[in-house]
């Protein structure tokens, strides 16, 4: 039977247009008539699961000698309008247009072809567990599946059922894969899923069934290879080696505790345990080809170790840096050149992973961290140094040490300076003072001089100023990398002092009076050696350090500041009290009525009574200068208030001046006894009379006390025209007041008056 083209060629070789369009009319119903077959076909197949195996064969030789006719008819088309284009171009070009539509349904239909040729074939490789041929089939069809849905004219109901029937036959290859591979590789687990404590590790196995047995007749492959290529095939590895079942088998890998007396291992004996996991897994499970190339047949070498390496190494490596490298670091310089070994042992540990191929290319973070063991002590050291500071500064303040001139700092002595600064300082030394004979003063100072006063302060801040000199004096033998980081981190240890302190211990310090002359103590005593700190370690540390920032004096104001503002803050809380209990003396009026003279006895004694209990808590404390003058500044707020009350009286009768004397006669009996500066009693006899030194109003005060037992012409000598001591101590209208106050109004008194000018 000729071709179906053959008809509608002339027997001159050209197409008359008119014959042309009806047999393109003619070709285009055959494409759509068969069309329809195979839509049918692919229905009653996957919809309604009908046997057609004969008919689908029919359409199978209908497509294809359809589609050779058309060929036929488009290379005529093509070649007869090259001849005619002068007549007619667009009217063959439709004809052209409407036989490349056609080619287009038949070229789907094809697809509808391949498709059901891969899941046939997948489905005879499935039943002989030909895993890797089942998947490539399978792959087969998807791809073809993807290209019917690329084109948007296709029937989407027919679609959705070859969708659904590749989803089904993926889940089925999968399950059978899965039941195999629950043979052959299983991780053991304790009942307990709590895998934090010991116990669960150690009960944790992992098993690995490595029975050699051929499942393909014409290439034996290896149950695992088979599986693991198959899972690859399918883009289902990756997900698959992160889970594992329960079968126990042959290799068995175990966890085993070995005690040691280091809280964390050294590097090597880890990366030893870990190359021989690796090893055994390499050997037994991960040296398989992964991945085949479809398009040509060629199996690419894609090692499964290279794919866990891909997946585990990152969460592994950042793992020995937190919990093995990181502690490896030495605490100490001088055992900087020792940790060489673990850089080795961290470059042979990679060595080994690369020729095992769990890693490719170049150096990881993991050797890139150990290398950097500069950085990392650095960065170490001064993050255990300022961890240190804030936990002394955070300590109780209450736990002291006396210091005297005597005392040092207990660090060991510093290295001599270079040679060449020797050399230098003597250079100098004998270009400016070559001519001068003898420098020696003839007064000289005692040496003691410029030394702290003898106080107490906590001993914590002694261990941290401990700590400053040790921190610099490692940064004497360190690089200039982490010298610079050690001499910042110990300013910064001061700076931490500056914030932490006053507000950890804020409440205590604004109640507890004695905390808060310890901290004025401890903020002093830092200024102190903070003053020549810098200039201790200048000529021994880093070059980049010796161009005068190795300096700490621009942090001494702001201790000075610190501690003074403490104190004085106490300081006025003390006044406060003094003034509030004063108040509550009626103002020393009227002392002939008992109840208001034994209100005024009991503020006097409260007021003595509270300047004693601060002298016994700042006792042996503070220095001395700063203990008398902090206690004669109260003394003498106390006496002023009294003055100045007693003054401002306008009516002081005979029996009320012997009481107000009686009540000022204690103060000037039982005030000096409140400097006590030391715990020897007999050395505070010194202090109690210089009282008048630290308390400005004490003269005055005696001088009050004299008036109210005086006589009106004792009151004028004492007076003596401005020049004696009562006017030294009171002005002329404080001493009429007091006059008036105390004697009736005569003639005598008016004399009196009158002399006070």
């Amino acid at each position: 039977m000729a071709s179906f083209v053959t008809k509608v060629l002339a027997p001159s070789g050209s197409l008359e247009k008119e014959d042309l369009s009806t047999q393109i009319g003619h070709l285009t119903w055959r494409v759509e008539e068969i069309k329809g077959e195979v839509c049918s076909m692919i229905s009653k197949k996957y919809s309604e699961f009908l046997p057609s195996m004969q008919s689908a064969q029919d359409l199978v030789a209908q497509v294809d000698k359809l589609s050779h006719d058309i060929d036929q008819l488009k290379s005529t088309i093509e070649s007869e309008v090259r001849q005619d284009l002068h007549v007619s171009t667009a009217e063959f070009t439709d004809l052209k247009q409407q036989l490349e539509r056609d080619s287009v349904v038949l070229s789907l239909l094809k697809q509808l072809q391949e498709f059901s040729a891969a899941i046939e074939e997948y489905n005879c490789a499935l039943a002989e567990k030909k895993y890797v041929t089942a998947a490539q089939r399978l792959e087969e069809a998807q791809k073809c599946l993807k290209l019917l849905k690329s084109r948007k004219c296709f029937d989407l109901k027919m679609l959705k059922s070859l969708s659904m029937e590749l989803t089904i036959q993926k889940q089925n290859i999968l399950y059978h894969l899965g039941e195999e591979w629950q043979k052959l590789i299983v991780w053991k687990f304790p009942p307990s899923k709590d895998t934090s404590n010991l116990e669960s590790c150690l009960l944790t196995e992992l098993h690995l069934y490595t029975e050699q047995s051929q499942n393909e007749e014409k290439t034996p492959v290896p149950p695992t290879s088979s599986i693991l290529l198959a899972f690859s095939v399918l883009g289902e590895l990756h997900t698959k080696l992160k889970s594992f079942e329960n079968q126990p088998n042959i290799i068995i890998i175990r966890f085993e505790s070995v005690m040691t007396d280091l809280e964390h291992p050294s590097p090597p004996e880890v990366f030893v345990k870990i190359r021989l996991v690796l090893e055994v897994l390499q050997k037994q499970l991960l040296d398989l080809p992964l991945d085949t190339d479809l398009e040509n047949e060629k199996t690419s070498k894609i090692i499964l170790a290279e794919m866990l390496g891909d997946m585990i190494w990152e969460e592994l490596s950042e793992c020995l840096i937190k919990n093995c490298l990181v502690y490896s670091i030495p605490t100490n310089s001088s055992k900087l050149q020792q940790y060489e070994e673990i850089i080795q042992s961290t470059e042979e540990f990679e060595n080994a992973l690369k020729e095992m191929r769990f890693l490719k290319g170049d150096t990881t973070d993991l050797l890139k961290y150990a290398r950097n063991i500069n950085s990392h002590f650095a960065n170490k050291k001064c993050q255990d140094v300022i961890v240190a500071a804030r936990n002394l500064m955070t300590s109780e303040i209450h736990n002291t040490v006396k210091i005297t001139p005597d005392s040092k700092i207990s660090v060991p002595d510093l290295p001599p300076p270079e040679e060449d600064d020797k050399l230098q300082v003597q250079k100098m030394s004998t270009t400016q003072y070559n001519e001068v004979v003898n420098l020696q003063p003839e007064n000289t100072l005692d040496q003691h001089s410029f030394a702290l006063p003898p106080c107490h302060i906590s001993e914590s801040v002694k261990k941290l100023m401990e700590l400053a000199y040790q921190t610099l004096l490692e940064a004497t033998t360190s690089s200039d990398q982490c010298a610079v980081q050690l001499f910042y981190s110990v300013r910064n240890i001061f700076h931490l002092f500056h914030d932490v302190v006053p507000t950890y211990h804020k409440e205590n310090l604004l109640k507890l009076p004695q905390l808060a002359a310890i901290h004025h103590n401890n903020c002093m005593y830092i200024a102190h050696h903070l003053l020549t700190l810098g200039h201790q370690f200048r000529l021994r540390l880093a070059p980049i350090l010796c161009d005068g920032t190795t300096t700490f004096v621009d942090l001494v104001p702001g201790f000075r500041r610190l501690g003074t503002e403490c104190f004085l803050a106490q300081m006025r809380a003390q006044k406060r009290a003094l003034l509030e209990r004063l108040s509550s003396a009626r103002n020393f009026s009227n002392m002939d009525d008992e109840e208001n003279y034994s209100a005024a006895s009991k503020a006097v004694r409260q007021v003595l009574h509270q300047l004693k209990r601060l002298g016994t808590v700042w006792q042996d404390v503070l220095p001395v200068n700063i203990y008398c003058k902090a206690m004669g500044t109260l003394l003498n707020t106390a006496i002023s208030e009294i003055i100045g009350r007693i003054t401002a009286l306008e009516d002081i009768s005979t029996e009320d001046g012997d009481r107000l004397y009686s009540l000022c006669k204690t103060v000037m009996d039982e005030g000096p006894q409140v400097f006590a500066p030391l715990c020897e009693e007999n050395k505070n006899k010194k202090y109690q009379e210089e009282v008048p030194v630290y308390v400005p109003k004490w003269m005055p005060f005696k001088e009050l006390m004299i008036i109210l037992q005086a006589s009106l012409q004792e009151i004028g000598d004492r007076w003596a025209d401005g020049k004696g001591p009562l006017a030294a101590a009171f002005s002329s209208s404080e001493v009429k007041a007091l006059i008036r106050a105390l004697f009736q109004n005569t003639e005598r008194r008016a004399a009196a008056l009158a002399k006070i000018k």
